[in-house]
Order: structure tokens, then sequence, then C-alpha cells
């Protein structure tokens, strides 16, 4: 969803243009899949976000920046723009998710202590994951370079449970 959200941004260069049409897509996948698929697709989201954070965390780490520093201000006033799409209220969450991601905390673990998601906040998440993955590949001047992280991680992982 991320690298499809991604690339429609890029094709029609506003994230206007094809949004209802995502959300609905969305919104249907989450129908089909059950709780059970619903409940994947969260802790898939915020394996994602781990993982991302991860990257840059080390990206930083290597110029003697901190990823807390240049990663959260940026994320929260983005995510102040959008308050269509994420309500203002869902925003410290993601701030905070996204500092447990950073600090090597598990997000999955993080938010199980607080509860189920709430509607917004599943909004907001996947926001979330689509604006850290678009700073990755922005820092490496590559619109699917975290797609391919992913893929490269996923890879890996097959080839060592072989």
């Amino acid at each position: 969803m991320v690298d499809a959200r991604i690339k429609q941004i890029h094709e029609s260069g506003t994230a206007d243009e094809g949004a209802a049409e995502s959300r609905e897509l969305t919104r249907l996948f989450a129908a089909s899949a059950g709780a059970d698929g619903l409940q994947d697709l969260l802790d898939g989201t915020c394996t994602l976000i781990y993982m991302f954070m991860q990257w840059l965390h080390r990206t930083h780490a290597q110029g003697d920046k901190d990823v807390i520093e240049y990663v959260v201000p940026h994320l929260v006033a983005t995510l102040r723009m959008m308050p269509r799409s994420v309500p203002p209220q869902t925003i410290p969450t993601m701030a905070a998710l996204v500092i447990a991601a950073g600090t090597g905390l598990s997000p999955n673990g993080w938010r199980s202590q607080y509860g189920d998601w709430t509607p917004e906040e599943m909004q907001a998440l996947e926001v979330t994951a689509f604006l850290i993955a678009e700073h990755i590949n922005r820092i490496a001047d590559d619109h699917g370079y975290a797609v391919r992280l992913v893929a490269d991680a996923l890879d890996q992982a097959e080839t060592d449970t072989d």
C-alpha cells in the first residue's frame, strides 16, 4: 500500500488525485481481510515503520546526527498540514510511535500498552508509514528505495530460513 501510494503521488504530482480511490481500495481490503487480517496489516505497518526508522537511525548516525531530531519534527509538521487525513489528536500518538521505533523499541509492543487502535489512528498510521518511506526515498534520491529495503529484508529472511 505504501509503495502504491508513493507511485501514485509521483505519477500524478499531487496527494489528492486518486486519494478517494486509494481510500476505497484500502477500505475494501480491510473489510475482506477480517479481524485477523486487519491485525496483520496493523502489525505489518508497525514493522515497516520500525524497519524504516532503524535504517534512518543507522544513516543519521553515520553523520553524527540524531534520528529523532531530524525525522520527528519534519513528520509532525507534515502530519499537522494534513488535517483531513490525519486528525490532530492522532499526531502525538504517531510521534511517540516513531520515537519508540527510532530508539529501538517495537512499535507493536509500545502501542499494545495503550489498547486497541482507533479508526482515526489507523489512517494516521498509514500516512506515517508513507511519510517515513518518502523521507527515506528523498535521502536516497530514489523513489523506490524504501520498498527495495523491505524487499531485500524479506529476501534475506527467506534465505536465512532455507
